[in-house]
Order: C-alpha cells, then structure tokens, then sequence
C-alpha cells in the first residue's frame, strides 16, 4: 500500500500458511508513518479476539499495540 516515498501499512490477520503479501483473514488497523504525529489505528476489539484465539503479533505490531494501548472504559476503571 502507499505511493511511491509514502509508505502506508495495513495491519492484518493472516494465517501462517498463507504467502507474506497473499491472502489475509481480517485487517485490524493501519498505521501511516508519513502523518505528523504518526497515525495508528487498531481495532482493539479484533485484535484481542484474534489474541485470545493463538494469533501471535509480530515484534512489529507488537510495539504498534504497545504505542497505541487499548482505551479503559468506564466499566472496567
């Protein structure tokens, strides 16, 4: 995704047979390198989901997770 010197990431589910740039599950969020500040959206949502049922985050989304945490909602607080 992108343009040319505009890097853009989609961050999705894939499962690990699949090829890298092949077919994926579900995309879960994007992240945009290029914005000022960096733009990073995940559906914390899905990706607990997906979390929960074995899926393993890169080293990469890992730390994508870990810049952008989960909002508390007031039930939980």
């Amino acid at each position: 995704m992108g343009a040319k010197k505009r890097p853009f990431y989609r961050i999705v589910v894939a499962e690990k047979r699949s090829k890298r740039d092949g077919r994926f599950v579900e995309s879960v969020g994007y992240y945009d390198p290029c914005r000022r500040p960096v733009e990073v959206k995940l559906n914390h949502d899905r990706l607990t989901y997906w979390i929960e049922r074995g899926a393993q985050p890169s080293d990469t989304v890992r730390s994508l997770i870990k810049l952008k945490p989960s909002p508390v909602s007031a039930d939980t607080a």
